[in-house]
């Protein structure tokens, strides 16, 4: 039985947890075990009005309003206090039952109900669960907002944007830790380690259906495929890149300077945002920085950013000049009448014009050097930031043919991402115990790329983002800030503020 379905029937059939009330209240029993029509007798059993049962009907609002049903039904057996509510709400399969048989007597039809006066603490503490619950809903399944930490995407997504990011585009996930501290991620705040969230409850991977399917060019939030583990004094480092740099042990063992190692499920880690440039089934090639997909080449987002080496006359550009072409980034000197900058094209035209400027010579790194930190991290694969490919991206349901050489594209989506054990012993390749030369994917995968071509971690250094792991589309900056300017000077970016993003 699939996931899915098997999702399906607990919503459809949760009401016959409450077939002893459904007696109780003077209907049928088995009334509880007919899809839709039990969640009808249900609320009239509770006195709730028919619009209740058509937000029943209303995607992720619908866990809502089976929670405040719960609330609601406990009420008529006398259980006003909180702690019994949030039981009932948390572990509703153990306690309806039980509740419809012990309590029995205690059952009151809604309008016997003694109204129970709350004191003023009693209403603002179920305000503010009502706020976190709606709240929680609404950031989960709808609409979250994000905001940018790094300059990959610069200049088309700016460090300080403040952006939502649409769950409805791809459809929204179910998370794997249902239970967590709200509001935050993969960590307690005020703490470099406490995890936020619990395993007590796992559930598995599903995802409604969205309003749209991922395209190339939309600009994603995903859970960063390397933070299923972690080293959590060095975060913001990939593992695995540490464990080929210092080697397992001294990972493992070195807790000064790395801290201890954990694992995280797929929505507890790190976001990132990219710029999808190939999907499943595309085939992907970097050629001195174009990127070609299915042998076409692709134009460059508007904004795309790269290294030019900028030769004067001997003489320093203005500062000033400089900033009022807004280029701030990673300004180095590399000799004397040498500077390394980040430039976009236009940016790059213009300086171009300066009269102490004698060239301007974009940094290309050559076909066939090899970049050893570059996914798949094989000297076989020469490739690099700026010459990579050709690439498959795997698609759902295509088979590939595996040997020796091209393992290293494909050994993580088998044991990591699909979950199969994998040996290599010799020159064979054995999945789940048996011999094979050929695997099948389970899942889509995507291709992603910062806009900032060359300050950007993105799948050049981990290679593929599976499906699994994308969490929405970014779609409106509502707020930009300058963080190197003060709160009333000109902190605020007023010209980037309320736009869309392409």
């Amino acid at each position: 039985m699939s996931p899915t379905f098997l999702l399906i029937l607990i919503i459809v059939f949760f009401p016959v947890l409450l077939w002893k009330t459904f007696e109780t209240a003077g209907h049928k029993g088995w009334f509880s075990a007919l899809p839709v029509f039990n969640y009808y007798i249900w609320l009239k059993i509770i006195d709730k009005p028919l619009w209740w049962f058509i937000l029943l009907f209303t995607p992720f609002i619908n866990a809502f309003m089976v929670m405040l049903m719960v609330v609601e039904t406990l009420k008529c057996y006398k259980i006003h206090d909180l702690g019994s509510q949030a039981i009932a709400v948390l572990f509703p399969y153990a306690y309806l039952p039980w509740l419809s048989i012990k309590k029995e007597k205690q059952y009151t039809l809604p309008e016997n109900r003694v109204k129970i006066r709350k004191t003023p603490v009693r209403e603002w503490v179920d305000a503010i669960i009502f706020a976190v619950i709606a709240a929680t809903i609404i950031r989960t399944f709808m609409i979250e907002a994000y905001t940018i930490p790094t300059s990959s995407m610069e200049k088309s997504l700016l460090v300080g944007d403040f952006l939502f990011v649409s769950k409805l585009s791809y459809g929204p996930k179910v998370p794997n830790t249902p239970l967590a501290f709200p509001f935050v991620h993969h960590t307690m705040p005020l703490s470099e380690s406490a995890k936020s969230y619990v395993e007590w409850i796992k559930l598995p991977y599903y995802r409604f259906p969205g309003t749209t399917s991922l395209k190339r060019n939309d600009v994603v939030v995903f859970n960063y495929p390397d933070g299923d583990t972690v080293a959590l004094k060095v975060q913001n480092q990939s593992y695995y890149s540490l464990i080929r740099d210092y080697g397992r042990q001294r990972v493992w063992s070195d807790k000064l300077n790395f801290g201890d190692v954990v694992a995280r499920p797929v929505d507890k880690r790190e976001n990132y945002i990219k710029r999808c440039v190939a999907v499943a089934g595309d085939t992907l090639q970097i050629k001195n920085q174009i990127v070609y997909i299915n042998g076409k080449p692709s134009e460059f987002p508007e904004n795309s950013q790269f290294k030019y080496l900028v030769r004067t006359d001997g003489s320093k550009i203005n500062p000033k000049a400089l900033e009022k072409l807004d280029i701030i980034e990673d300004i180095l000197m590399t000799g004397p009448d040498e500077m390394m900058l980040t430039l976009t094209s236009e940016s790059a035209e213009k300086i171009k014009g300066f009269i102490n400027v004698k060239e301007v010579k974009q940094i290309i790194q050559p076909q066939g050097f090899w970049q050893p930190y570059i996914f798949p991290f094989d000297s076989a694969y020469a490739w690099n930031f700026d010459n990579y490919g050709p690439l498959v991206i795997p698609k759902a349901g295509v088979t590939v043919e595996l040997n020796v050489k091209n393992i290293v594209l494909y050994s993580r989506i088998i044991k990591n991402y699909e979950n199969n054990s994998l040996e290599i012993i010799g020159d064979k390749i054995i999945i789940n115990g048996t011999p094979s030369t050929t695997y099948t994917f389970k899942m889509d995968y995507y291709w992603m790329m910062g806009d900032n071509r060359h300050n950007s971690a993105d799948s050049r250094f981990w290679g593929f983002v599976p499906y699994d792991h994308i969490v929405g589309k970014a779609v409106f900056v509502w707020l930009s800030l300058d963080n190197n300017k003060p709160l009333f000077g000109g902190k605020i970016r007023f010209n980037k503020l309320f736009r869309t993003i392409n």
